[in-house]
């Protein structure tokens, strides 16, 4: 079930951190909002009362599910509750389900899954006992969780190998409807595609059947967009010419607005209330798959989005966090930050493209005590972003700075990438100088500025889909002149993701189905991916799966079948090639224009 995350990186869970600085974990809400952290710790002894303070500390702010109906599903987000409960998919979906008289249970991944049962928060009930087990799933890297819920909740792990008195097992969100197949030989069906969109439609097919598992099965799959993995080859060249799964979508935000349903303090930003304002991007970043697998970008009204922020999320929490991929083109942003501010709260926004900042949005920032803000110039030389599509150049970055510094703003967060396709020593380099430079512009040189660097991760559905992940030593030594660079300098700090984990996320990516005989290796190993995946390179591969190297390393080449080509998201492929090529070029591609282009074939 679809998520309103925006950025593709490792949620927390089990993570294995490499960083040159202390810095906390990647979450999912800070893929999409910015907050201060969970406001409240909970101690207890066990799980049972454990869960019995969760559900005693949350608010519904919509109707609860009926305790009996005539059709069971259990929600799954495979991580732990603090940051399921952070992921706006998994409130949109959950309450979808609830609205629709279903008898749904929530489920998450055990805090300590080395001790803990699989049971639903609500009643401590087993997956066996609903008709439906399905899988929100925002990341490839929770893939492997997926495997260690189903075995802890004693469901067969090959859908094969099911029978019909199992629940369906079924999956969807972002990370699924780019690239499903490494979990297809676990899951019975996927729904590609938008939640709000679907889940609706597949509820009427699945209670109009009649039966177990199997007849669920059959109805779910004959809906647009559904994806049966057993009725398609596992080879992706015997695949070409033949059928596609459409991606569905909602093509106006305003008829399924997207907020925090259940205020749960325990959550990743528990302090604050997640408001969608969009989906998509209109700036066209190489790297980006919210760019491109949300295509056409679309906003909320300007009326929709203030009555969910003033009528609906103000009065349960003064923190508003602004969910989009990116906030600064949203329609009205800076006078609904200040109205904002101006009825005691504070606007807490997702990433800002930095010339977009003017004078009013950095005034209606501070005006609500908002002290850090996120930019993300993604690379340091301009050559660079000029590679990967950014349209942002170094003076425009500097005077975002300058203004937001002049508003009273004393920290600056700056996401950036190593390992970017051309990239060179001396591009790292430029992104040091560029954050002496801002650090110029803090007045009296008060504040901290933040390099938040994550190992480029090529994703399905994106130009740079082709390109493989830079080798591992590369990547290493650059964080460390990173790291050694910005050592010296006073209130900078870098957070570095693990070069570990940007593999295991690449090969999760860009695998197909074979992938799949790694995934129930790793969850064998108690979630230790990179022993297994360090042999299976030494030993050439892992039964039928070649060497992982072949999937991260490997230049895929531009008419090559590839694993996810069977999805139709509308975006020409022709498209996606003339982009890459544009991108090794270093040429750039004005944002969309959704109103007269049809040149990616979205619109």
């Amino acid at each position: 079930m679809p998520t309103s995350t925006v950025r593709a990186a490792p949620p927390p869970g089990r993570r294995f951190s490499w960083r040159a600085a202390d810095a906390s974990a990647a979450t999912t809400s800070e893929l999409s909002s910015r907050g201060s952290g969970c406001s409240l710790h909970l101690v207890s002894r066990g799980p049972h009362e454990r869960a019995r303070q969760r559900l005693a500390a949350e608010t519904h702010l919509g109707p609860r599910p009926p305790i009996s109906s005539d059709l069971s599903v259990c929600l799954v987000y495979p991580n732990t509750y603090a940051v399921g409960m952070a992921n706006l998919g998994f409130h949109s979906i959950y309450d979808i389900l609830v609205r629709a008289n279903v008898a749904v249970e929530r489920a998450f991944l055990p805090d300590d899954p080395r001790r803990e049962r699989v049971r639903t928060l609500e009643s401590g009930r087993a997956f066996s006992d609903f008709d439906i087990v399905a899988f929100s799933i925002s990341f490839e890297t929770d893939y492997v969780h997926v495997l260690d819920l189903l075995a802890g909740a004693g469901i067969t792990l090959s859908r094969a190998a099911r029978d019909d008195r199992e629940p369906l097992v079924m999956a969807g969100g972002p990370a699924v409807f780019l690239n499903p197949e490494p979990l297809a030989d676990f899951v019975d069906l996927f729904l590609i595609g938008e939640g709000e969109e679907m889940v609706p439609e597949w509820l009427d097919a699945v209670r109009g059947s009649r039966g177990g598992r199997a007849r669920r099965l059959d109805a779910s799959a004959a809906i647009d967009g559904a994806y049966r993995p057993d009725r398609w080859p596992s080879d992706p060249a015997d695949r070409v010419g033949g059928a596609r799964v459409r991606r569905r979508y909602v093509a106006r935000l305003d008829d399924a607005p997207t907020q925090t349903r259940i205020l749960a303090p325990e959550a990743v930003f528990g302090d604050m209330m997640l408001v969608e304002a969009s989906r998509g991007c209109e700036w066209g970043c190489r790297f980006c798959a919210a760019g491109f697998m949300y295509r056409p970008v679309r906003h909320r009204s300007r009326a929709s989005l203030r009555r969910s922020v003033l009528e609906d999320a103000l009065p349960h929490r003064s923190t508003i966090g602004l969910v989009g991929a990116e906030m600064a083109s949203q329609p009205g942003i800076a006078s609904l930050c200040r109205e904002i501010a101006d009825r005691g709260g504070r606007a807490s926004p997702s990433s800002l493209k930095a010339d977009l900042v003017g004078p009013e949005l950095a005034e209606a920032l501070t005006r609500g005590r908002t002290n850090s803000v996120t930019v993300a110039p993604e690379a340091g030389s301009e050559r660079l972003r000029r590679v990967i599509n950014k349209n942002l150049t170094e003076s425009e970055i500097l005077r975002a700075a300058t203004l937001l510094a002049a508003e009273g703003v004393r920290g600056l967060k700056l996401y950036s990438m190593i390992g970017l396709p051309t990239e060179t020593d001396e591009d790292v380099v430029e992104l040091v100088g560029l954050a002496a430079r801002i650090r110029e512009r803090l007045p009296g040189g008060v504040g901290r500025i933040t390099l938040s660097i994550n190992p480029f991760v090529p994703k399905p559905w994106t130009p740079l889909q082709w390109e493989p992940m830079t080798d591992l030593s590369t990547v290493r030594r650059r964080a460390r002149l990173l790291s050694k660079e910005t050592s010296s300098m006073p209130g900078v700090t870098v957070d570095l993701e693990s070069p570990r984990d940007a593999y295991w996320q690449t090969l999760l990516s860009r695998g197909d189905r074979r992938v799949g005989a790694v995934l129930e290796r790793v969850h064998e190993a108690g979630g230790r991916f990179w022993p297994v995946l360090r042999r299976a390179n030494q030993e050439g591969g892992l039964g039928a799966c070649p060497a992982p190297d072949h999937f991260v390393h490997r230049r895929y080449e531009t008419d090559e079948p590839l694993p996810w080509d069977f999805i139709d998201h509308s975006v020409d492929k022709g498209y996606l090639v003339a982009e890459w090529r544009k991108a090794l070029l270093e040429r750039e591609t004005p944002p969309c224009d959704v109103a007269t282009c049809r040149t990616c074939g979205a619109c």
